[in-house]
């Protein structure tokens, strides 16, 4: 895509290399199912190359550089509804080529030859005070250049490429928004949740990262904006933009864990973005410290704890290693605090503060993970775990679930197979690690409330309704922040 981001009645820029004589294109909406929208007529095909990786690995591409393939533009019909649409390439006339393939649906949406984009309406809000944020920056950084039968394997964490700086740009790792690639995140956080939205009757608007982060009005139409899944690569107008919403009086969902873990810096005319981060560069680390964690203190990180917007951080949680991407986990759930509070509300859970043995939030599920956030913690007399604040949690954080992760290895780069672990964190930190769900709401008169599920996978277990409880919770949540409460 030229930008994953189009407007009603706007136009869209694809750039397709094909070694078919001719190609279609077809055009679905993501909801509650995947839906046929539309059918382009046949185009003539051509094979454009790729760039070669700047480090001379034969057999790779680049990641860093924009393909510079020729650009398709089409219009975007006005009688399409917003939401996330699916582009589809389809051949024509090539000897074994598909031909007339079924169409797809929400059980064969990954894969290649097939890509993504937001379509928004004309007028911000006009559709809905919600507005889901799908995390197309960290898509992108992910994104290897995959196709059927080819394993490029570049991308940020596959062969990156590290550029020094200067004439403008900054230090760090590039990645270009201009590469091919495919559908597996959308396929496996979003369109879950996605559909649930859908089917109990909650209209919500699109916007990608590129949005935000461009848009310092973007937000005032909004009174509840969504981030899902895995929302870890952020710029600093970004963050700034969420931090002002939340300010005046605006609500966030961060139902996503290992959020604003790094700062990313968009170049190149917003097409390709630089982040200093600890990644490899072939046996070697280009640059350390990484300048570009959220939270390490200036001038070996940015010196702005992630957790002051979110209320956790990656720090203090961990992830799940496991060869089978997203692998079998544990399925202890959160235990339950304050069970009084609105978010309990109408699910029969309890805290054991009656003598009990309090309940779990998604147990028998895979709630927890694959990556989690979590808070600096201490237990009070009762046996409740309350935020310290000393890791910039911000003070009125409430602990409502919490699932301590045991053991612990703080070597990202020498994972033990099939334990929970973590990446970094301060020495003076000696809660354990735990994965955190809690809320606060930012001080001031007009301060807006911001809640985190503290866990990529909670779109997942809500979406495919799998637990009651989290549906109830996710219900009274986007009952409650639907509208600004101050």
């Amino acid at each position: 895509m030229g930008r994953e981001s189009v407007t009603l009645g706007g136009e869209m820029t694809l750039h397709i290399s094909t070694d078919a004589p001719r190609f279609r294109l077809r055009f679905y909406r993501l909801g509650d199912t995947l839906a046929f929208v539309g059918e382009s007529g046949e185009f003539p095909g051509g094979v454009h190359p790729a760039p070669d990786h700047p480090d001379g690995l034969p057999g790779r591409a680049s990641p860093a550089d924009d393909w510079e393939w020729p650009p398709l533009t089409l219009p975007v019909p006005e009688e399409w509804n917003q939401g996330i649409h699916l582009v589809e390439f389809v051949e024509c006339g090539a000897p074994g080529g598909r031909g007339n393939p079924p169409l797809l649906d929400l059980g064969h949406l990954e894969g290649y030859a097939r890509e993504f984009f937001v379509v928004r309406p004309r007028v911000a809000g006009s559709r809905s005070r919600i507005l889901y944020k799908k995390s197309t920056f960290t898509r992108h950084a992910y994104n290897r250049s995959d196709r059927p039968g080819l394993d490029r394997a570049v991308s940020l964490y596959d062969h990156p490429v590290h550029r020094p700086g200067g004439a403008g740009e900054p230090r760090g790792h590039k990645v270009s928004l201009h590469r091919p690639g495919g559908v597996i995140d959308l396929a496996y956080w979003d369109a879950p949740f996605i559909g649930w939205l859908e089917r109990h009757g909650y209209p919500v608007e699109y916007a990608t990262d590129l949005d935000l982060h461009e848009d310092p009005g973007l937000l005032a139409s909004y009174d509840l904006l969504l981030s899902v899944g895995h929302d870890e690569y952020w710029s600093g107008r970004m963050r700034a933009h969420a931090e002002a919403f939340v300010r005046e009086g605006g609500n966030i969902a961060f139902l996503s864990a290992n959020t604003c873990w790094w700062r990313v810096h968009p170049t190149d005319g917003n097409t390709a973005f630089v982040s200093d981060t600890d990644h490899h560069v072939g046996e070697e680390y280009p640059h350390l410290p990484a300048t570009d964690q959220w939270w390490t203190p200036s001038p070996d990180g940015v010196g702005n704890p992630e957790n002051s917007l979110t209320g956790v951080s990656f720090r203090n949680g961990g992830m799940w290693a496991a060869a089978d991407w997203p692998g079998d986990r544990p399925r202890f759930g959160y235990t339950v605090q304050h069970a009084g509070h609105w978010i309990y509300e109408g699910t029969g859970l309890r805290d054991g503060s009656a003598g009990g043995t309090p309940d779990r939030l998604g147990a028998g599920t895979s709630l927890i993970g694959y990556e989690v956030d979590g808070a600096a913690y201490a237990y009070d007399d009762a046996g409740t775990a309350r935020a310290t604040g000393e890791d910039g949690t911000p003070e009125s954080f409430l602990i409502l679930g919490i699932h301590v992760l045991e053991p612990v290895h703080d070597d990202f780069h020498h994972f033990k197979w099939g334990h929970w672990n973590t990446v970094v964190r301060e020495e003076t930190i000696t809660s354990p690690h735990a994965a955190t769900m809690g809320l606060y709401t930012a001080p001031g008169p007009t301060g807006g409330t911001v809640f985190t599920a503290g866990t990529t996978d909670w779109p997942v277990v809500c979406g495919h309704e799998q637990d009651p409880a989290v549906v109830r919770v996710t219900r009274n949540l986007l009952d409650r922040l639907r509208h600004r409460l101050r």
